[in-house]
This record gives C-alpha cells, sequence and structure tokens, in this order.
C-alpha cells in the first residue's frame, strides 16, 4: 500500500520563474520516505544513539513537468524490493494526479564506522505496508 504525502509549494522552493527548482524535488521526498519510515516504527534518533544512520545509495529521478508556486503535491512512495542491507522505493511527486517527478531510491544502513549494516528490523518487517 503506498504511502502519501502532502506537500506545498512556498516561494523559497522556486526559482525566479515560480517553477520548483530541481533538488527541492529530492528534499520532497526526502520528507516523505522521513514521515512514512517513522510511522513504520522506525525511531531515527534512536538508531542514531545505537550508530546506524540511513543514508541514500542510489537515486534515479525523471523530471517530467514543472511544479509552480502555490501547488498542492502529493509525494507517493511505495516499496518495491529489499534485502536485509537494503530498501528500494518508487517515489512520484504529483498534482492532482499528474506525475510530475519520478524516482526509484535505494536506501542502505551504515553503522558509526561508516561500514554497511542490516537495515533495522522494524523497517524491513514493515516496508510492505
Amino acid at each position: 500500500m503506498p504511502h502519501r504525502f502532502d506537500v506545498t509549494v512556498y516561494y523559497e522552493d522556486t526559482d525566479m520563474g515560480g517553477i520548483v527548482y530541481y533538488a527541492n524535488y529530492l528534499k520532497f521526498i526526502e520528507r516523505a520516505r522521513s514521515t512514512w519510515v517513522a510511522q513504520l516504527g522506525v525511531d531515527q534518533l534512536a538508531l542514531q544513539a545505537r550508530g546506524v544512520v540511513f543514508a541514500v545509495r542510489s537515486v534515479q529521478a525523471d523530471y517530467l513537468a514543472p511544479a509552480r508556486l502555490g501547488d498542492q503535491l502529493e509525494v507517493v512512495s511505495q516499496h518495491k524490493s529489499s534485502t536485509p542491507a537494503r530498501w528500494v522505493l518508487h517515489q512520484e511527486v504529483q498534482r492532482a494526479g499528474q506525475v510530475l517527478f519520478t524516482a526509484q531510491v535505494t536506501i542502505v544502513a551504515l553503522s558509526a564506522a561508516g561500514k554497511p549494516t542490516r537495515l533495522p528490523a522494524e523497517l524491513r518487517r514493515n516496508s510492505n505496508s
């Protein structure tokens, strides 16, 4: 079941033409992922205290149409696949059902030493939710 996250486009998100600056789509999908992970029961501050952090391993992004100042957007995130060490998501930014941006994002977990480690059990257990 996809996770949905609402975003309003503010002035700070846009360029001088009132169009969302391309890098801000990455911020939008990051906020959606962080919210989803919290809703899955993963406390990122507690993980960090245990020496485990999430990192984006890769992003493949497609910009299909511009979002503009004042737009009401929705980020739709869906689990695509996972292994004990990797979580792959498909994320879209939509405006009234029109897909503006898509990304395939691979998330990994790293130890305090910066070495790959297993994803938290809460995430592996609930990622299909």
